[in-house]
């Protein structure tokens, strides 16, 4: 089969959503920018108490390649992303990158990310794949993380091994083609949200091994609200989709293969 051609991968930006992130902060734009020197970033704060956004603003001051994103108050992961996605698409950068700034994704694997948009509209940073790896995490996240994966490919027939994972690399063709405007999602459920649009509209998911490294200054933002509203979310997408398939069935119609995209595991550069 021909390979579809794609676009030339053109101006890179990393989107930073950050709360309560002063001391991370500097540390991780400071790899980044030794890493992939070419990338900007936009650091989307949420208002932190603990002065997160003045230290952006320093950063800013003396690169010009940072840039900053001010919000009012805590809003959630999802809508302080799809305020980046929109200040970005409006400027014209080609691809989107998600990082945490706590340093649990390493910018030095950051590269390869990228590299796998060659052949992709999505790429994630995966854990559990062949290659990804977890380091300093408690046996009971993993399982949690291990777990909300398994149970996202069985309700939803999404052939995604990482669907939760917030490492993940974006065109923007790709973001305009998935129907941004109704997401609702705030927490880690976006970016199983956004998997599935992927999926949906029919665009190509690549998932690449990385190794997530537990972070080591400041406090994790996981929480029960967090947690509940991904169970709730996926558990009623995946009703829907089932019933559909049942009614296909039902009425002699081919079952929908939406969700069965296969992304390919382990690309690397």
């Amino acid at each position: 089969m021909a390979k579809t051609m794609r676009e030339p991968l053109g101006r890179v930006i990393v989107l930073i959503p950050t709360y309560n992130e002063r001391e991370n902060l500097p540390r991780i734009v400071g790899r980044l920018r030794s890493a992939v020197p070419t990338a900007d970033v936009l650091v989307l704060d949420d208002g932190s108490p603990d002065g997160t956004g003045e230290v952006a603003d320093a950063i800013a001051g003396a690169d010009e390649q940072v840039h900053v994103l001010h919000r009012t108050s805590k809003q959630g992961l999802g809508r302080a992303y799809l305020a980046g996605f929109a200040w970005a698409m409006d400027r014209g950068y080609e691809v989107l990158v998600e990082m945490d700034a706590d340093g649990s994704h390493r910018p030095e694997q950051l590269p390869r990310l990228i590299a796998a948009l060659a052949d992709a509209d999505l790429a994630i940073g995966a854990r559990w794949v062949s290659g990804g790896a977890v380091e300093n995490w408690p046996a009971h996240r993993k399982a949690l993380s291990v777990g909300a994966n398994v149970y996202t490919k069985v309700m939803l027939g999404m052939r995604v091994n990482d669907a939760t994972a917030g490492y993940r690399a974006y065109r923007a063709d790709a973001l305009r083609t998935m129907g941004l405007q109704g997401v609702e999602s705030q927490g880690y459920c976006f970016q199983i949200d956004l998997t599935v649009r992927a999926v949906r509209a029919g665009l190509t998911v690549v998932e690449v091994p990385i190794t997530f490294v537990e972070r080591e200054i400041g406090v994790s933002k996981m929480g029960h609200d967090i947690i509940r509203e991904a169970l709730t979310s996926v558990t009623r997408w995946g009703v829907t989709y089932r019933a559909g398939q049942v009614r296909g069935l039902v009425h002699h119609r081919p079952a929908p293969t939406s969700l069965l995209h296969r992304p390919r595991e382990g690309v690397d550069s």
